[in-house]
């Protein structure tokens, strides 16, 4: 066996307001259970959320000057290089995803409040297909002053679920090959839920677990594929009930065994480890520190045995260790040094 085996890489993307330079790579050693050597590996403004498509190009969010939207790198070359950038008047969007089989790539933007469709092209750049902004009431929190898209990715049945915070609304839309949008179902949540991501249960597709920022609450939704909509289940607090102080929920990710929920919570600075229970409901087991401040994004390494969060206030990434029977989270390292750090995905 050679060394490499014990390596695995994470890309980390970033705000650029204060020392980032773009986006990062850090690597976790999983014998001696250490984070190192962090490195820029693409210069970008503004890289806060990425995607990296089977073809091993990377797609993320992108800031020139006054314009946003999504670039596109080719992670074949060395360095990495841009094959293009779609941009648009406006602040770059919030969320990334990719659409493998359709060859697609989706975009969320919170300040524009629009769902963009782009084609991904042969040599990996991209072409936008289509763009859907969200009209309608809002919510009660101050947040909520016009609609806010947050996320956007697939179901476990091809159709694109997209959250938008600012009307505590889910809509589920059909997507056509070459990339067109057509709304299939509205989930209305509770006012001032402020939906942000919805992760679907990897063993039961029919189950989702959809996140609230401004309500720090967790809701359990049953999915019907057949006619694309959510019916609710339960809500529980990713937070305690004596907390007072802010808290925003941010994002969430699922064990591939269904059995474990993790949510991220800015404000109490936590993890919250929920357990699936076979009546389809959650519940808290396990609330931890993440040794820093406004935890936005973290993720499960490939094997499930780790966790790596970034702490974007901070400018550090902590690791913990992963009990794959219980769940639990056991803290490793803290003080990961890394700047601005907003979203994490495993480099395969």
């Amino acid at each position: 066996m050679g060394g490499n085996e014990m390596q695995e890489k994470f890309l980390i993307g970033t705000y650029t307001k204060k020392t980032s330079q773009g986006i990062y790579t850090i690597s976790l050693d999983t014998t001696t259970k250490q984070l190192s050597d962090i490195k820029l590996l693409i210069p970008a403004q503004n890289p806060t959320y990425l995607g990296v498509s089977a073809a091993n190009n990377l797609y993320s969010v992108i800031k020139e000057g006054t314009q946003g939207g999504v670039g596109a790198y080719n992670l074949n070359t060395q360095p990495p290089t841009l094959t293009n950038a779609v941009l648009g008047a406006g602040s770059p969007p919030a969320y990334v995803s990719i659409d493998e089989t359709r060859q697609l790539v989706f975009s969320g933007n919170y300040h524009l409040s629009t769902v963009t469709v782009y084609k991904i092209n042969s040599n990996g750049g991209l072409t936008q297909t289509d763009q859907v902004t969200h009209q309608g009431l809002t919510g009660p929190a101050t947040e909520q002053d016009t609609p806010h898209v947050h996320y956007c990715d697939l179901t476990p049945d091809n159709r694109l679920v997209v959250c938008d915070l600012g009307m505590d609304l889910t809509v589920v839309y059909d997507v056509t090959d070459d990339g067109k949008l057509t709304a299939v179902s509205r989930y209305q949540s509770e006012p001032g839920f402020g939906s942000r991501h919805i992760k679907f249960n990897p063993t039961n597709p029919n189950i989702a677990y959809l996140l609230g920022e401004l309500s720090s609450k967790l809701e359990v939704l049953k999915y019907n594929p057949n006619l694309g909509e959510f019916t609710h289940l339960q809500t529980i607090s990713t937070i305690p009930a004596d907390w007072t102080a802010h808290n925003g929920a941010a994002a969430i990710h699922v064990s591939a065994d269904g059995k474990y929920i993790y949510t991220s919570n800015r404000g109490q600075d936590t993890l919250a480890v929920f357990e699936a229970l076979p009546d389809q409901s959650v519940k808290l087991i396990q609330s931890i520190s993440t040794e820093g401040s406004f935890p936005r994004d973290f993720t499960l390494d490939s094997t499930e045995k780790f966790v790596v969060c970034a702490n974007q206030e901070t400018d550090n990434l902590t690791l913990y260790a992963r009990d794959s029977k219980s769940g639990r989270l056991t803290l490793l390292q803290k003080d990961v040094q890394c700047p601005e750090g907003v979203c994490v995905k495993v480099l395969r």
